[in-house]
């Protein structure tokens, strides 16, 4: 089991330094600042509500176009929540300059609310064609990218934190969005290897996932990856429906905690997907259930939930890698690249994140080989 497992790691790793080879082999644009025509660059921001990995890799993002020149470097404000506003604005006012400006106007939200999803789009659709003062639209996730990887506007915009934009139908391939404006980060193999680590250390034989029981959800929770791996390895998926892209987070939250009652009972293991219902105010009772089950987990979004009281994942390094791609790509289209001329694969370094307090209360034994592969080790729960 733990030959395969590093396998894995290995290949993850060999995975990881091809895609950062590979990104230089597009087009070779500059990515040094530089200016419109004398102004700066206009940028906008379309999210289907407040999530805590937008904020993140947002805040990465303008903090690698710091380090790059773009904009003067600042400490950014401490984050309240999981909100982009406040963020936004502190932006317009304080970090625009002369390279780059934040639109004061320009942020957008939906605010979960499927009713309103619409009237959003049809509004910034309407600015981006007739007022057209909008250089680049970041979008957030995977409401975002749908409702601006078409062809109804031409503005560049780069789709940041979706959770697979190629199952959700937002890029048409790896090597192509599929349009000349759209630039999404894809890692079309990142829920299988995690997946098939979780497989190699824990060898369950009925994995429990919860997930909204729609296309997004579907997308969200890698779904088909783990179809694919579940036929392939012979173990059974064990599937619990929540609410997850609702306004209500509440009732998003109380709906996942009653899965995760149903899955202990059901499965012997449980992966933690992305959804709206997953959050700091939840996971407490989340991680209370599974430990007091004695059910192994294993976290889709890395070290912070494996602090909180996850078992395992496979974490990112920080957000720092992915900023500075976006960064990097961001800098590239403003001298000159079209998005889809530039690489959108790439895939974060693998480190491994263990929490040994919940591995003791769910009987798990940590190998000593997993916890030398394990640059994120921690001993108790918040």
């Amino acid at each position: 089991m733990l030959i395969r497992f590093f396998s894995t790691l290995l290949l993850s790793s060999v995975f990881f330094l091809s895609c950062s080879v590979g990104a230089n082999t597009s087009p070779d644009f500059s990515s040094a600042p530089t200016t419109n025509d004398g102004k700066p660059w206009r940028i906008g921001y379309l999210e289907g509500g407040e999530y805590i990995y937008y904020q993140k890799i947002f805040s990465a993002t303008v903090k690698a176009l710091m380090q790059r020149g773009w904009l003067d470097a600042k400490p950014l404000p401490e984050q309240q929540g999981e909100q982009t506003a406040e963020l936004w604005r502190w932006l317009s006012e304080e970090a625009s300059g002369r390279y780059i400006e934040f639109v004061a106007d320009g942020h957008y939200t939906v605010g979960w609310d499927d009713s309103r999803r619409e009237a959003v789009q049809l509004k910034l659709l309407e600015r981006l064609n007739k007022l057209q003062d909008i250089d680049l639209m970041i979008a957030a996730g995977t409401w975002a990218g749908q409702d601006l990887a078409n062809h109804q506007h031409s503005t560049n915009t780069l789709i940041i934190s979706a959770s697979n934009p190629l199952s959700a139908g937002i890029v048409k391939s790896v090597e192509d969005s599929g349009f000349g404006h759209i630039h999404a980060r894809v890692d079309p193999d990142r829920y299988t290897r995690q997946l098939r680590v979780f497989h190699d250390l824990v060898g369950f034989q009925r994995l429990g996932i919860a997930l909204e029981d729609s296309a997004e959800g579907r997308s969200y929770a890698g779904w088909d990856e783990a179809e694919k791996l579940a036929e392939l390895r012979g173990f059974t998926l064990v599937p619990c429906y929540t609410q997850s892209d609702i306004s209500d987070t509440e009732k998003a939250e109380s709906s996942v905690i009653k899965c995760f009652k149903t899955l202990v009972k059901a499965a012997d293991a449980i992966y933690v997907t992305t959804q709206g219902g997953i959050n700091s105010n939840s996971l407490p009772a989340l991680i209370s259930i599974v430990n007091k089950h004695k059910i192994p987990t294993f976290s889709q979004n890395g070290g912070k939930e494996v602090r909180q009281g996850l078992l395992m994942s496979i974490s990112q390094a920080g957000f720092r890698a992915v900023g500075n791609f976006h960064a990097m790509t961001m800098g590239k289209v403003f001298n000159g690249a079209r998005p889809n001329q530039l690489t959108q694969l790439f895939v974060e370094p693998v480190r491994m994140a263990v929490n040994l307090k919940s591995a003791e209360l769910v009987g798990y034994q940590p190998p000593l080989l997993l916890l030398g592969a394990s640059d994120e080790i921690y001993r108790s729960i918040p």
